[in-house]
């Protein structure tokens, strides 16, 4: 199939970023330059009142949007992608999962450019127990298949606090076993 003429090729590609199905949006230095419908709906805001803003306030803390930069960093160095699961805040203060998916336009430079995908999980994987800011780091990391090992690791605290915070998981959430601790977390009991 031939490639449509310049003008009509640029009318499809807008058309494809502004009615995707999942939330997309260009970024400069981890602040929104463009975004989608869905994006700006997904987090509960006006897409116009997002342009030039940050990330960070669609983030539960400070904390963890540096975080959360922090951990992407590495792999958008060396594969010029990243994607998690994580909990997002909307602009009414509620909490929900998300799946995000990114690509850095410079590996040397990671934030300067990049495209990101945001995908509600709220529907599939509703977030139901007050979770404190290291809980939601946990769940995060245990969902990405991390030991309690790499865990400590990636936070900079001890295995035995991964412990710990898993173990209050565990009561909060009702679960007997760590299988069933991550089986509630992505929804699936």
């Amino acid at each position: 199939m031939p490639v449509p003429p310049a003008p009509e090729l640029l009318e499809l590609l807008q058309l494809a970023f502004h009615v995707a199905p999942v939330g997309m949006c260009v970024t400069r230095q981890r602040a929104i330059a463009l975004c989608n419908e869905e994006f700006a709906r997904m987090f509960g805001h006006e897409l116009h009142a997002l342009i030039g803003q940050s990330l960070a306030p669609l983030y539960p803390s400070e904390e963890e949007y540096r975080h959360t930069g922090d951990a992407g960093l590495p792999a958008m160095r060396s594969t010029g992608m990243y994607s998690d699961q994580r909990i997002m805040r909307r602009r009414d203060g509620s909490l929900f999962w998300c799946h995000v998916s990114g690509r850095t336009l410079d590996r040397d430079d990671p934030y300067a450019r990049a495209v990101w995908m945001f995908e509600d999980l709220s529907s599939q994987r509703p977030l139901t127990t007050p979770l404190t800011p290291r809980e939601r780091e946990i769940a995060q990391q245990l969902l990405g298949g991390g030991t309690s090992k790499q865990i400590a690791r990636v936070l900079g605290i001890s295995p035995r606090t991964v412990e710990a915070h898993r173990a209050r998981l565990m009561r909060k959430i009702g679960a007997a076993t760590q299988g069933e601790l991550v089986a509630r977390l992505v929804g699936a009991l």
